[in-house]
């Protein structure tokens, strides 16, 4: 297999994802700020934080707000933002175009469908739902299309792996803004990403009734981000206790079966390595992921370390990128 066609598909998959968990991010911040109480300052800003894009958002103007309006456009249609929706399908059209051979024709046909329709239905405020409904669902039908009439070869091991590296990098993000940004006491503004982790907890510590005033909204934050991965049902279903910070965090971080949480993510990775040539390098740094993650004790790291563990894993998948990238597409 020509090193230029796995990582035309393998980049194809990770950009699909992408637009994908995108759609799904906005879709829950909108909600998220319909059931938080008015005179609370979380907003949008920390959309922004988890595609890693901050940098480039206030670049043309320092002073421009962090607002609905502007955000969400960055978010969907910002052709110079490389992550935006509208950027990632149109990627993800570019990089499959040139090796349309290497996938079924109809996942061609969805993809360069998907990317016309976004192009062309650029949203209002109004229709924005409908909008992002229609990315998650064709990206979902792209997806599904490529796992149901691909052939197990080399080709379909690399779309694979695009996927849930894409998908295990985007959960690390929102674990790591979201678990910085719960709310803290009442009156307080909510902590910006770079802020320690367990800022909000001291200050809870200092305040006890404040902290306890707080909990319900806390508590829907924590919902925002199970459902931002689709996971509510699922956690419900396993968990079984009410929705709190601990045990979101090892579900998501340690759970073998949800198919958006890390542990997943990984095995996954590792299975399709195991089947390509000349991955031992990559199939160590992902066996290095797994013993980090599994032997983490994600309780002690809700009350403090979350960050910095986050950013390790965020590190390591990163290193398993460049495995995989010297390995397979350089030559």
């Amino acid at each position: 297999m020509l090193s230029r066609v796995a990582q035309n598909i393998y980049w194809m998959a990770r950009y699909v994802e992408r637009a994908e968990d995108t759609a799904r991010l906005i879709n829950v911040n909108s909600n998220l700020l319909l059931d938080l109480p008015r005179n609370t300052t979380f907003g949008w800003l920390p959309l922004i934080f988890i595609v890693g894009a901050e940098d480039l958002f206030f670049e043309k103007d320092p002073k421009r707000l962090a607002d609905e309006n502007n955000v969400v456009k960055f978010l969907i249609s910002d052709r110079d933002h490389p992550s935006s929706i509208l950027s990632s399908l149109a990627a993800a059209r570019e990089n499959l175009r040139t090796t349309r051979d290497a996938v079924p024709q109809e996942a061609w046909e969805q993809i360069n469908g998907l990317y016309i329709y976004a192009r062309d239905h650029l949203p209002t405020r109004r229709g924005r739902y409908e909008f992002l409904r229609q990315v998650i669902r064709n990206t979902q039908q792209i997806s599904g299309l490529l796992d149901g009439a691909m052939s197990r070869t080399a080709a379909y091991e690399f779309v694979h792996m695009g996927r849930y590296l894409e998908r295990a990098d985007m959960t690390t993000r929102i674990l790591d803004v979201r678990s910085a940004n719960l709310l803290p006491r009442s009156g307080q503004p909510a902590g910006s990403p770079q802020e320690p982790a367990d800022q909000s907890q001291s200050q809870s510590q200092s305040a006890p009734s404040d902290r306890t005033e707080q909990d319900p909204f806390e508590n829907i934050q924590w919902m925002s981000v199970l459902k931002s991965l689709t996971a509510y049902q699922m956690y419900r279903q396993q968990v079984r206790s009410r929705v709190g910070g601990p045990d979101v965090l090892k579900f998501l971080l340690q759970n073998d079966s949800f198919p958006r949480g890390i542990s997943f993510c990984l095995k996954q990775l590792d299975c399709s390595l195991r089947t390509l040539p000349r991955s031992d390098a990559a199939l160590a740094t992902s066996a290095a992921l797994q013993q980090q993650l599994n032997t983490a004790a994600v309780p002690d790291l809700a009350r403090e370390g979350m960050h910095e563990f986050i950013d390790q894993l965020q590190i390591g998948l990163g290193q398993l990128h460049a495995s995989i990238a010297k390995t397979y597409f350089e030559h």
